[in-house]
């Protein structure tokens, strides 16, 4: 009996061991998708404009890293706010911790390299080696192409610079080492031409990072077979929503004409929209709307064309449950 017991604690032992050496390798030697390179992007008129589009419109970096307007449908983004981080996301919605947007205008990327920049962008990886919570979507901006980045990085760089010390993110355990795993080399692509609309709407929903949202996930992930169905829950202050079926499935858009789709954005960029200010149990929507209304009528053809061609879903969804009390 005595020898079991012993052989019963040399395994646990073992294990102990075996599990705290795999967690000091992957918090200490991970994420290694190499060093930042030397890059210096050139500030040309071209990557500015291109930049201020990608980054307000389409992959809207603006989207997290500046406040938004919670009280009003779509939480539209306040005027001046451009960069400043700050914006948390916490257990009660969901996160395993406690993550706040960093602040990304001059004031605080002054210190970074366009290297650094390019690879945390791309790779996950902060300027001090440390990974960057999936959250940010590194591994749809690292299947972009580069050329893209650098216009991205150009505009950032030309943000007016914002005094704002934004409190660090703290994720949960065991989030706070399997985060170690995720950042990978980035595989970058050529932008299809435009009049190559599927791989350009590709392209494009790629960057807007639209299959993130638009399906059902766990613990993070895309459930691998919901793409596009919709379904993902977001717990707001009024109560849970859940992302549309975008496919073009009967249960989805497969009614809505390109026409249709185009106003459907259309409508939030109009002189004459205003944001509707919300009571406390009212239906919001996560998805910045007055943001991508800025897209080019062309790119968000694209997009429709793209998402007519992905896997239909059967997946009716539910689209807002309030919240009780």
């Amino acid at each position: 009996m005595k020898r079991l017991l012993k052989a019963v604690l040399f395994i646990v032992v073992g294990i102990v061991v075996l599990v705290a050496f795999a967690a000091g390798y992957v918090s200490f030697f991970l994420p290694d998708v190499g060093k930042a390179t030397d890059l210096k992007v050139e500030l040309t008129p071209q990557r500015l404009e291109r930049g201020k589009y990608l980054a307000t419109s389409v992959a809207v970096c603006v989207d997290c890293h500046s406040t938004r307007d919670w009280s009003l449908f779509s939480g539209p983004m306040v005027a001046g706010t451009d960069g400043k981080g700050g914006e948390k996301f916490a257990r009660e919605f969901g996160f395993p911790g406690t993550f706040y947007a960093r602040n990304i205008t001059p004031y605080k990327l002054n210190s970074w390299t366009d290297g650094e920049i390019f690879r945390a962008v791309t790779g996950g990886v902060s300027k001090d080696g440390s990974p960057l919570f999936p959250l940010m979507p590194y591994s749809h901006y690292g299947k972009t192409d580069k050329e893209d980045i650098y216009s991205i990085i150009a505009y950032i760089r030309s943000l007016a610079p914002i005094q704002n010390e934004v409190t660090p993110s703290k994720a949960d355990f065991p989030v706070n080492i399997l985060m170690h795993l995720a950042p990978r080399p980035p595989q970058f692509v050529t932008k299809p031409a435009e009049s190559d609309t599927l791989k350009y709407g590709e392209y494009l929903v790629m960057m807007a990072s639209c299959v993130e949202c638009h399906s059902k996930e766990n613990k993070g992930e895309v459930i691998k077979g919901t793409e596009f169905g919709g379904g993902r829950e977001f717990a707001l202050p009024s109560g849970t929503v859940r992302s549309s079926n975008i496919t073009s499935h009967s249960t989805g858009i497969a009614l809505m004409t390109r026409e249709a789709f185009l106003a459907r954005f259309a409508q939030y960029k109009d002189s004459g929209y205003k944001p509707v200010k919300l009571q406390p149990t009212s239906l919001n929507s996560p998805m910045p709307w007055t943001m991508y209304a800025g897209m080019k009528a062309s790119d968000l053809s694209a997009i429709y064309s793209f998402l007519r061609s992905v896997k239909q879903q059967d997946n009716k969804v539910e689209k807002f449950t309030p919240r009780k009390g």
